[in-house]
């Protein structure tokens, strides 16, 4: 077995060069991923697909964990130190149509958010790592259910099936690939990278009548409209400029007849926000609007106000240790700082319980978008966030 002291210099730790001769192996097993997606809360041939794999790489694994959740964990030498690195299995509720020979097998659902890739670069540096072993310590690969589902989500079931008592981990990371940037580019943020989200949907309550005498009616639709339009005065007229927010009206239902004026009409919303602060302001202010505007016109409104995932917040440490070992990867011109990103993630929660990092690995410049029915992972990343993975763990289990 190679050892650090007896290994040229640039050998000592994981380079994207010792990841090309399973560049095949890694594609292949992503095409099988994408082939047979499941979505949050139904992975278990995923699930168990990954773990037959650990298993037989020598890995410590855990099933079922916070439901179709994996861990899976390896020790070496005397290393007292830990660390967990996640990747997510879940797919959406999308018909694909990007016409690949590995295209979805099952109608109407697809990996159309890269968690195939995901999945298959932890698999490679898992393979890599229990192979080679030159790490000191315990290194944890966690593969995550129900990242999709927006609430209860797989990482909260996964703290909850007790993921940080079970698993000691000093420190985790995650990845997410990131469409619109090269691939093999590696962006990293300390602080707040990630939004919070939250979902909210309000019932106008109106009467309903014929829509030849709306003067005998408290019409909804009205209603509804004229909220919405008050509604965009929240963040552009509440929200301090120098903060980020997003309100977005995504839904308006009302009605079924056109000579009929209903009862009720419904709307929803998207909420994304970096301070927690400007998140309590935007309730406050869409509760407050709402039953005014419901008043005003002799209504009543009913709010369903639902909290989501809370905001990304990488620690500094970890995240400067992430940024030396991505530019020792793959180079400093192609590591960069990333912006804020409106766009929600559930690893938010395991940070809340342990320091550590997410990071972003862009997808191709021309990549359509995530949640696209278009979208396909770049296979170009799979050596690169395998090397990544493994040269992570190396690094701080060694250091």
């Amino acid at each position: 077995m190679p050892t650090q002291d007896n290994l040229p210099k640039d050998n000592l730790y994981a380079r994207v060069a010792d990841f090309d001769a399973m560049e095949a192996e890694l594609k292949a097993t992503r095409h099988h991923l994408h082939a047979h997606p499941e979505l949050s809360f139904e992975e278990a041939q995923t699930a168990r697909y990954v773990a037959d794999k650990l298993e037989g790489w020598g890995y410590e694994v855990s099933r079922n964990v916070g439901g179709h959740g994996v861990v899976a964990t390896l020790k070496n030498g005397t290393g007292t130190k830990s660390i967990g690195i996640r990747a997510d299995m879940d797919a959406l509720p999308i018909l694909e149509e990007t016409g690949a020979s590995y295209a979805s097998t099952i109608s109407g659902k697809m990996h159309a958010c890269g968690h195939d890739g995901h999945t298959t670069m932890l698999l490679g540096a898992a393979e890599y790592l229990a192979r080679t072993r030159r790490f000191n310590g315990t290194v944890t690969l966690i593969f995550q259910p129900a990242e999709e589902a927006g609430k209860e989500s797989g990482a909260q079931k996964m703290i909850a099936d007790g993921l940080f008592a079970r698993f000691p981990i000093d420190a985790i990371f995650g990845l997410h690939n990131h469409p619109g940037m090269p691939a093999g580019a590696l962006l990293t943020r300390p602080g707040a990278i990630m939004a919070g989200g939250n979902t909210v949907r309000i019932t106008i309550n109106g009467k309903g009548g014929h829509a030849s005498r709306p003067h005998l009616t408290i019409d909804p639709v009205l209603i509804a409209c004229n909220l919405v339009m008050t509604l965009q005065s929240v963040v552009s007229r509440n929200v301090d400029p120098t903060e980020t927010a997003v309100l977005t009206v995504s839904t308006i239902h009302a009605g079924e007849a056109s000579n009929v004026i209903p009862n009720t009409a419904k709307i929803s919303m998207s909420v994304r926000y970096f301070d927690p602060a400007v998140a309590e302001l935007i309730e406050e202010r869409i509760r407050k609007l709402t039953a005014s505007v419901a008043e005003g016109h002799g209504a009543t409104a009913d709010i369903e106000y639902e909290y989501g995932y809370p905001v990304v917040i990488n620690s500094e440490a970890e995240t400067a240790f992430a940024n030396e070992v991505a530019q020792e990867l793959v180079g400093s011109d192609n590591v960069s700082i990333c912006p804020p990103l409106p766009g929600s993630e559930d690893f938010a929660y395991f940070l809340h319980h342990r320091p550590g990092s997410f990071l972003r690995l862009g997808n191709g410049k021309g990549s359509p978008i995530l949640h696209s029915s278009k979208y396909d992972f770049n296979d170009e990343n799979l050596t690169i966030g395998a090397a990544m993975w493994a040269r992570l763990a190396e690094r701080y289990l060694n250091a």
